[in-house]
């Protein structure tokens, strides 16, 4: 159970949005196709990586495809938004029952725990003199 994976150079993780772009073939022609969402799990191990990616299409329902890493098909990754710092699960199948908004609800809150989260630096109390 990985929180990140890595597709040649680009390192992403569960959480994060992401664009990918795929090499299709339909007889003798090719062309390239993309498909954004957000990383839903990382599985696998070594070669037999593979990623789940949700995204919310027409009238609201979701789309979900599985990927291989290391597939020939796809020519590059790019991320589009990182994820929350905050995610601890290796796997977020929690958001699939929620709307959009409250998707970027969950985000902003981790966002502002991360903020909030540093340590504060303590300042050295000021001498009052004496009367």
């Amino acid at each position: 159970m990985a929180l990140t994976a890595q597709h040649k150079e680009i390192k992403f993780g569960v959480g994060d949005r992401i664009k990918i772009f795929q090499r299709i073939k339909e007889g003798e022609k090719s062309r390239s196709q993309s498909f954004e969402g957000i990383v839903l799990g990382i599985r696998g191990s070594v070669e037999n990586t593979s990623f789940t990616v949700r995204r919310i299409g027409e009238a609201n329902v979701g789309i979900e495809r599985i990927f291989p890493l290391y597939s020939p098909t796809i020519e590059k990754i790019e991320v589009t938004r990182q994820g929350g710092e905050g995610i601890r699960r290796a796997k977020i199948y929690y958001i699939r029952g929620k709307a959009r908004k409250q998707i970027e609800k969950i985000f902003s809150r981790t966002a502002k725990k991360n903020l909030t989260s540093k340590p504060k630096v303590k300042r050295a109390k000021k001498k009052t003199k004496a009367k």
